[in-house]
């Protein structure tokens, strides 16, 4: 055992800072139950096998997706169950 403490020289030779590549926050994503809204959704598993610069196109392509989704249902709005009274 050496009680000489390590040339900080050696430390210059090692190989230079990596980031760690893309890796999978482990999100869970629920289904809705409504197929297209829930295909967007799904959508943003991509995120997890890409790098940082490429999640801005998957979630702006998710956000444009959803509001047309939005705004479909508010074109076509479900009858109420009450519209129908006698």
């Amino acid at each position: 055992m050496s009680d000489e403490m390590p040339d900080p020289s050696d430390q210059a030779a090692e190989e230079p800072y990596a980031p760690a590549g893309p890796a999978p926050l482990g999100v869970a994503r629920e289904l809705t139950g409504h197929g297209p809204v829930d295909a967007h959704l799904e959508r943003l598993a991509e995120v997890d096998h890409l790098p940082a610069d490429g999640h801005l196109e998957v979630y702006e392509d998710v956000h444009r997706g959803l509001r047309a989704e939005l705004t479909s249902l508010d074109a076509h709005p479900a009858p109420r169950p009450y519209d129908n009274r006698s």
